[in-house]
């Protein structure tokens, strides 16, 4: 069987395998990639965050998705019934980016991906692992490419950013069940036909129809417009099996969305996935590292996915760079307890959206604009700045003002 030898093995295309990758070989490090499915693919997760920003500059991939001209997102807004609360990301706690896009993936990660070979990195699309085999921190990775033929890549290094597919996980029996609730979703894109001029059309919206159940609204600068229900897997599966008449019979609990988009036509059949929350029993071994998706995936209601994707892809490259300079590195703790303190603080945030504490919190009148700052800083993706107390005390911090502010408090007062 045919061989080849890299430095690092890159499973996977999305924004986590193209922003390790990119990084790499800017480095001088010889890395290729690996995709399995054929590019421009539909993938869900079209909202990003502020924090991504400055792995895409580092990575050197910035110029590149801005000269796309996706739709800006300067904040996210939730709608409960007559209530709005809007969170304008260039007002939030501390620094870093205050605007990010909302785009197609297909169209993101196909920029991703083109400009990541335009800088010489070798990109091979349609080519699935079967097997890895790893001798020490060695490994060797047999792969079957589009007309099946295999051959196998041996390599330094593996970082798994296969997403869902989750290789890695499946091959070496890493996955365990999430401690997040399980949930499911119904989603499409449209063509946003009665699309207001303005921000107000183009605002990325999440409208709440109950507790722990919402509606995302994400337009895009193509004129389509993204779609999707989330809610309890109980709620999505008692809905009509057919995913067209659920998802139009939510939208009609809309008040807010209902005239634009009841009678909109979808622009394909609505996706239904269910309890896609994921985790790992460990992010790292001998010779790999698991990142973004491919490791754990929370919720989409604070759009976190693709932000612990670049996180983790840029985080994984320079640690294998510093160990190949000959500096010591201790996965556990520059990698996994790092990443795993960002995850506990956006698992709390989807918890307690869950449970109503933070919908408390968002819809509380008055506002309180420090607190309003500090969870905005959250909601941008900066949950590694211990600074800001709603990330040092996530664990207590929701729940405790939500209790005063339903006990006749404000949040002044904690």
């Amino acid at each position: 069987m045919k061989k080849e030898a890299v430095d690092v093995l890159v499973i996977g295309a999305g924004p986590s395998g193209c922003v390790a990758s990119a990084y790499l070989n800017k480095n001088g490090v010889k890395v290729k990639v690996v995709e399995k499915a054929r590019f421009p693919r539909f993938v869900i997760g079209e909202s990003f965050l502020p924090r991504s920003m400055e792995h895409y500059e580092e990575a050197g991939l910035l110029e590149a998705l801005k000269a796309k001209k996706f739709e800006i997102k300067p904040g996210a807004r939730f709608i409960r019934g007559e209530d709005i609360c809007f969170f304008d990301f260039s007002v939030k706690f501390g620094d870093g980016w205050d605007w990010t896009w909302q785009a197609p993936r297909a169209d993101f990660d196909m920029t991703l991906a083109e400009e990541v070979q335009r800088q010489g990195v070798e990109v091979c699309f349609e080519t699935e692992v079967t097997n890895v085999e790893f001798k020490g921190t060695d490994s060797l990775t047999t792969v079957k490419n589009k007309e099946g033929e295999a051959y196998q890549i041996e390599a330094k290094f593996i970082i798994d950013s296969s997403g869902y597919g989750r290789v890695l996980p499946r091959l070496l029996n890493l996955d365990k069940p999430s401690d997040v609730t399980e949930n499911s979703a119904i989603f499409t894109h449209v063509n946003d036909e009665r699309r207001v001029s303005g921000g107000e059309g183009t605002l990325i919206s999440f409208d709440i129809l109950e507790t722990q159940v919402w509606l995302w609204v994400i337009p895009f600068s193509n004129g389509n417009t993204s779609i999707g229900v989330v809610g309890p897997t109980k709620y999505i599966n008692s809905l009509p099996e057919d995913t067209e008449v659920a998802l139009r019979e939510v939208i009609n609990r809309s008040d807010y969305y209902r005239e634009r988009y009841l009678d909109t036509e979808f622009l394909f059949k609505p996706h239904k996935i269910q309890d896609y929350s994921c985790a790992v029993k460990q992010n790292y071994g001998p010779g790999f590292v698991l990142t973004g998706n491919s490791a754990e995936f929370l919720d989409p209601v604070f759009s976190s996915g693709v932000c612990f994707a670049t996180e983790s892809g840029l985080l994984s490259a320079k640690l294998f760079l510093k160990e190949q300079g000959g500096q010591a590195v201790d996965w556990e703790k520059e990698y996994s307890d790092y990443m795993k303190r960002g995850v506990r603080v956006f698992s709390t945030y989807v918890k307690e959206w869950y449970t109503g504490n933070l919908q408390t919190l968002f819809f509380h009148r008055p506002e309180n604009p420090d607190v309003k700052k500090k969870i905005c800083s959250v909601l941008a993706g900066y949950v590694w700045n211990e600074d800001n107390p709603f990330v040092m005390k996530h664990d207590r911090v929701i729940k405790s003002m939500a209790y005063l502010i339903q006990n006749g408090g404000s949040p002044e007062e904690y």
